[in-house]
């Protein structure tokens, strides 16, 4: 297990420079991040084009890119005559732990990720617990009440849910649970859900609701789908009707035989979520204004802040690579009959 570890860290390496280098790569074509330099007002051509050479913008695309990379060590040299170095100077590179500075906020781009990280990961977490914890519920007694009635309403309802775009389940649930709820004397949720105004875990869990709500109800349908049509697969299985002649209680065979089998697809279904959760739910925080990483990339993006998207990409691509070596190590708890050499 420790040497399939190793291999699977080692192979990690070249995935996660190539893309870092595509990634790289499309930011170029993404627009001038010296135009206005993050703000409202155009960047003189002069303060730019020496802004360029002193950022090393006006080196070839691969050379910036080793500059961020692994950092710059050259001396700083006047190249135009003027009395000023022009030559980048800083020793930047992500090898070194120094993911840049953004050109917004001047600050560097790891402390902006990791002050918006703790919110995300709040969100993310309590959206994996509700859609695991209902999926489970849902997925399981559809799959025990196959073809009843209560079956069929949760199939329509799943159908509805998971058909329905993202942006309109937010914008829905905004609109009833906060606009017309207050309208009608009832009560009702913040339209705006930042964890910092709350004032304890009450209100702190009330402003979450309708957040975690919009994420969590696609993420129910799908995965309770996921799990009904595996747990019809094994409960008609063979080992589950001798369990039967056994006499060995139905509880018992759903949740210690039947389930762990039927797990395996779900278990590959949250290590590929769990990652894009990290990166935030960008719709999702955009509609509640909630103060995440998701935000945090599009506010950026729009700024062509390279270094600040540089971080959260790599950072999300990362997370991709450990996620699935946790899922298939978890692939061996969940099927004993699974060994990695």
């Amino acid at each position: 297990m420790t040497n399939y570890i190793i291999r699977r860290l080692l192979q990690a390496i070249p995935l996660v420079l190539l893309v870092s280098v595509v990634i790289f790569l499309l930011l170029q074509s993404t627009g001038d991040p010296l135009a206005t330099l993050g703000g409202r007002q155009p960047t003189k051509a002069a303060d730019r084009e020496r802004l360029r050479r002193v950022m090393g913008l006006d080196q070839p695309i691969m050379t910036q890119y080793l500059f961020w990379l692994i950092g710059n060590d050259w001396t700083l040299v006047d190249r135009d005559g003027d009395g000023e170095p022009e030559t980048p100077g800083r020793r930047m590179g992500v090898l070194r732990g120094d993911f840049g500075e953004s050109i917004v906020t001047r600050r560097p781009a790891l402390e902006i990720i990791f002050q918006r990280l703790p919110n995300t990961l709040l969100l993310m977490v309590s959206s994996e617990i509700v859609i695991i914890s209902f999926a489970l519920l849902v997925g399981i007694i559809s799959a025990v009440k196959q073809y009843s009635l209560l079956d069929n309403v949760i199939t329509g309802l799943s159908f509805t849910f998971f058909s329905m775009p993202i942006f309109l389940m937010g914008f829905g649930l905004l609109y009833i649970f906060a606009v017309k709820f207050r309208e009608w004397g009832l009560p009702y949720f913040p339209t705006v859900s930042t964890p910092s105004t709350a004032k304890n875990i009450g209100e702190l869990i009330w402003n979450m609701v309708l957040p975690v709500a919009t994420i969590s109800l696609i993420s129910i349908a799908a995965y309770s789908r996921f799990i009904r049509s595996n747990m019809l697969e094994v409960i008609n299985s063979d080992y589950i009707r001798t369990a039967r002649a056994k006499g060995i209680s139905e509880r018992a065979i759903l949740y210690r035989h039947a389930f762990k089998n039927a797990a395996l697809p779900l278990a590959t279904l949250i290590g590929l979520d769990i990652p894009f959760f990290l990166a935030g739910a960008i719709v999702t925080e955009s509609i509640f204004a909630w103060p995440g990483m998701g935000r945090l990339f599009i506010d950026h993006l729009n700024r062509t802040d390279y270094a600040v998207i540089m971080g959260l990409m790599l950072i999300i691509t990362v997370a991709v690579v450990v996620f699935q070596l946790l899922t298939d190590l978890v692939y061996t708890w969940l099927d004993p009959r699974i060994r990695y050499s």
